[in-house]
Parts: structure tokens; sequence; C-alpha cells
């Protein structure tokens, strides 16, 4: 019987994920700042809508995290990125803190009408500034930034359960989606531990 192959998992490059961030700065501090923190902590659109001031613990350097879909709640350490500015949560925060209304209840990311952003209105966010920065249509999903940054933990040889924790996966399952390995990658890591066992 045939094994049906994998569909492959779509993700954004380094590169496109700064290109994503940087056209997102240029239209607003509110969308950086809510664009990098879906892409930094794997969150999904509705998990960011749903976030408020009170999750964001700057002193600290923190955010808490209540995952959707059974997943775990997580609190986590926001990062700031000496190398990269566009990548630097807490400036990014910081910067849209400064801004935001006042008068906007507990909501961290307001809608222009007032109130938490929509699930909506963050995928037709993301969605402008994902064309504007020329990304191809299937690409054009926020639900990519989870991807992108899932694939780049487990490409960059962080721990399997590890990256289960960051993501808040309740299943290994869940994250096992996120690897890709050839027969001769498998094939020669089991004859380099066996030479190594013995």
């Amino acid at each position: 019987m045939k094994r049906k192959p994998a569909r492959s998992v779509v993700f954004l490059t380094p590169d496109e994920v700064l290109n994503v961030l940087r056209t997102a700065r240029k239209r607003s501090v509110r969308d950086w700042a809510a664009l990098l923190l879906t892409y930094s902590h794997g969150l999904r659109a509705q998990e960011v809508c749903n976030l408020t001031v009170r999750d964001i613990d700057l002193k600290g350097g923190q955010i808490t995290i209540r995952r959707l879909k059974g997943s775990l709640m997580t609190v986590q350490q926001l990062m700031p990125h000496r190398g990269e500015p566009l990548l630097d949560e807490i400036k990014a925060l910081k910067e849209y803190l400064s801004v935001r209304p006042v008068d906007s209840g507990d909501a961290l990311f307001v809608s222009g009408k007032g109130g938490h952003l929509s699930s909506t209105q963050l995928y037709r966010v993301y969605r402008d500034i994902a064309a504007t920065a020329g990304l191809p249509k299937s690409k054009c999903h926020p639900h990519v930034l989870k991807h992108s940054i899932a694939c780049l933990l487990v490409n960059q040889g962080v721990n399997l359960a590890r990256v289960k924790q960051f993501l808040g996966h309740s299943a290994i399952s869940s994250t096992m989606r996120y690897v890709s390995v050839s027969d001769q990658e498998a094939s020669k890591d089991a004859l380099n531990a066996l030479q190594n066992a013995f």
C-alpha cells in the first residue's frame, strides 16, 4: 500500500519574516508589535487578539499566553534582540504601549473602534502586509507565522520536547508535523550513533 506524502508546512524564511516585520513597522507600531508576538511565541490569531494588558509584564520581561484548541497555558520570556531591532519585543511593546489609546479597556491590541482586535481584523492586517511585502498568496495567512517559528526552532536543533512546550502543544504529535527527515539523514544518524556506542 502506497503511503500518502505528508502535507508540507508553509513557513517564512528569516528574510521573509524580517520583510513582514519591516512592512508592519512602517504601517503602524500596533501591527508590528502584534505580528512580532505572533511570530516570536508561535501564537494563533485568536490567541494574539485575546491578549490583555495584564498578560504583559515588561518589568519582569514575561508574557502569559492562554493557548486555544486544548493547548497549554504558558508563561514565556519576552525577547529583546540586540542584533535586529525589528525582533526586539520589549522595544516593540514599549513603543506600542506609549501610543495605545488609554480608554481601551483590558485589550492589549486595540481595534480602530476600541476593544480587542478581532482575529478577522488581524487576518486582514497580515494579508495586506504580506501582500505589500511581496509574499506569495500561500504565505498570506497569519498562521504561517506560527509555522515559521516552529520550523526555525526544529531546524536549529532545539529539543522537540522544548519546542512542544514553547508552542503550548498538549501532544508531541502536533510538534512532529514540523519535523522533516529524509531516509538518508535518519540512516546517517543511526550509523553515527551505532559507531559511537560500540
